[in-house]
């Protein structure tokens, strides 16, 4: 037994302590995941807690500390910024609550403890808009009554007290059922209050066995141990199919007012857990950039992240086929996306001192209409690792392969992004360089799904993309080049030229994968009928042509365009759509995007 805990636990201690409930954790997520069937059957709930503890593991816990408050407070804040899921922000919270009333204890004493494990599930139940009993909240809820009682009765033993109090949270996990009657029907106990049960389980190993104990559990744990662990939501409703999670900071946020405004938008499975300058947001929501929008009037809304739960859930249903993973710079047509369960990893765009989700959390309507009214340019910037990595881990844990169909390397460091996470998965996953961007890559992503539909696996398909990459075109039509001018992307001097002579600049994709100027139009009333005639007479004879046309908030131009296109080409296949940031945000409306591609034979 660790003597350092016998009447008050000191801030070395109570770090080991914490260390050793989360590695217990960690290692039940697998049998966690498998019992979760509350609120939604998603299997997430070890995932979810194992990502939220390895957060903590690596940033609060990896430091040594001398004062139980500071480091209490450091893990609540840890768990804030890593927390995933309803069942990591609960227990994210529960940690925020104990900081709130330990933060100025040097070291825990029995009913020092006790008040603030008290303040920990008065803070977790807080969280949730609608708590509901015979789940994480109950468990917690005994735990901390029982510890509250064994703190009265005998005030210096604070082992003594501590396992009673874990007593009691084994019976009243062992009760959940008997609340719930979807646990019931399951023949399982509530996998959130389970993983909190074998949290304590943890700091009681370490109570028990002292340093001894850590080291039997065996070394530190890395990002990919405590994260990587994949899930797929069940039941899910499809008015709400996106998992949507947020970190809000600021000073003196009301919790309470957030909850109540995200209620009113109908946002489900809503926890709000956190501190008055740090709240993390989870909710279930059709639309992710209403949940956003909410949290933006409270504070800065960062780490934004939002899952198809729709697509997840037939990923998971198709574990003979390949996944296909693309990044929205592609401008991939949402029929294509859905026909052919193509998952995309959204680009950040930042506008107006805010940072959206392309896609998910700023249309392309409304990404146009706020540029429109912004003093300054919007810019791009790559997806983080961790954006590829959830993806990614999703997919290899449920299908027989992956093929990530990234925007051109030249061009942005998206693809690089891709790499990284991919380096970290159990199975390959085979990032491709496009070699082109918005329709032309539309077109290879098209292509990859269509393949992995067909059964072929992910070297056959990377074979496939690498010969038709070269045979792929994408053009480029810029009815105004004061934004490229304006974010450098053409020389200053060509802005008063092409303004002079009314020429209207081509560019295409060059065999390195760089968008250069091909040529220029004098046809300003007939640009799209003119830029089709220009393509058409730059293609090989022969053979039908799959074509997305791409516009820039000019949909009657796209139209027109598509529609010449057609007259002049073999088209056995067609899509129109309204491009992104990625083009939109350095070429500016009016902007028209061809990509052609050889039609299967």
């Amino acid at each position: 037994m660790d003597a350092a805990v016998s009447s008050a636990i000191s801030a070395p201690a109570l770090r080991r302590a914490l260390i050793s409930g989360a590695r217990r954790v960690i290692a039940a997520r697998e049998e966690l995941n498998r019992i979760n069937v509350f609120p939604v059957a998603d299997g997430d709930t070890g995932s979810n807690l194992a990502a939220t503890l390895g957060h903590v593991l690596q940033g609060a816990l990896a430091r040594r500390s001398r004062h139980a408050g500071a480091l209490l407070d450091a893990v609540g804040n840890d768990a804030i910024d890593g927390a995933r899921g309803n069942s990591g922000a609960i227990m994210a919270q529960f940690f925020v609550g104990l900081a709130e009333q330990a933060r100025d204890t040097h070291a825990l004493g029995a009913a020092t403890l006790a008040v603030a494990v008290r303040r920990g599930a008065d803070s977790a139940r807080a969280a949730l808009a609608q708590p509901v009993e015979g789940t994480i909240l109950s468990v917690i809820a005994a735990f901390a009554d029982a510890l509250g009682d064994a703190a009265r009765q005998q005030p210096g033993d604070l082992r003594g007290g501590f396992a009673r109090a874990l007593q009691r949270a084994r019976s009243a996990l062992a009760d959940t059922p008997k609340q719930m009657l979807l646990l019931q029907k399951a023949g399982v106990v509530d996998a959130g209050a389970q993983g909190f049960v074998d949290w304590l389980e943890g700091i009681a190993d370490y109570i028990e066995g002292g340093p001894r104990a850590l080291r039997m559990q065996g070394g530190a744990v890395t990002a990919h141990d405590a994260g990587h662990v994949p899930h797929v939501h069940e039941d899910v409703d499809p008015a709400r199919r996106w998992c949507t999670e947020c970190l809000v900071t600021g000073t003196h946020i009301d919790r309470d007012a957030l909850r109540a405004a995200l209620a009113a938008r109908g946002i489900d499975s809503l926890v709000v857990a956190g501190s008055a300058a740090r709240v993390r947001v989870h909710g279930h929501a059709g639309m992710p950039q209403m949940l956003f929008d909410a949290c933006a009037a409270f504070g800065n809304v960062d780490a934004m992240k939002a899952d198809d739960m729709l697509l997840q859930q037939r990923s998971a249903a198709m574990p003979d086929r390949v996944g296909v993973i693309t990044d929205s710079a592609a401008d991939l047509p949402v029929e294509l996306a859905e026909r052919f369960d193509i998952h995309i990893v959204p680009v950040r765009v930042s506008l107006d001192g805010r940072d959206y989700l392309d896609r998910l959390g700023l249309t392309a309507a409304e990404f146009y209409r706020r540029m429109a009214a912004s003093e300054k340019l919007p810019q791009t910037s790559q997806p983080p690792p961790g954006d590829f990595r959830r993806v990614f881990g999703h997919v290899l844990a449920h299908q027989r392969g992956g093929v990530y169909v990234g925007v051109s390397r030249a061009l942005s460091g998206t693809l690089q992004s891709g790499e990284t996470a991919a380096r970290g998965q159990d199975k390959p996953m085979r990032c491709i360089d496009s070699g082109h961007v918005c329709a032309g890559q539309a077109l290879l992503a098209w292509r990859a799904g269509e393949l992995a539909q067909a059964g072929l696996d992910a070297d056959a398909i990377a074979a496939e993309l690498q010969r038709l990459r070269p045979l792929t075109r994408t053009w480029a039509l810029a009815r105004d080049i004061s934004h490229a001018v304006r974010g450098g992307r053409i020389p200053r001097w060509a802005g008063p030229l092409v303004r002079w002579s009314g020429l209207t600049p081509i560019a295409a994709m060059d065999a390195q994968g760089r968008l250069k100027v091909a040529g220029g139009l004098f046809a300003r009333s007939r640009a799209p009928e003119a830029f089709a005639r220009y393509i058409a007479k730059r293609l090989p004879d022969g053979g039908g042509w799959r074509v997305i046309v791409g516009h820039a908030d000019a949909r009657a131009d796209g139209e027109r365009l598509l529609a010449a296109l057609r007259e002049r080409l073999p088209v056995t296949e067609a899509h129109l759509l309204e491009v992104g940031p990625a083009v939109g945000a350095h070429a500016g409306p009016g902007t028209l995007v061809v990509g052609l591609q050889p039609a299967p034979t």
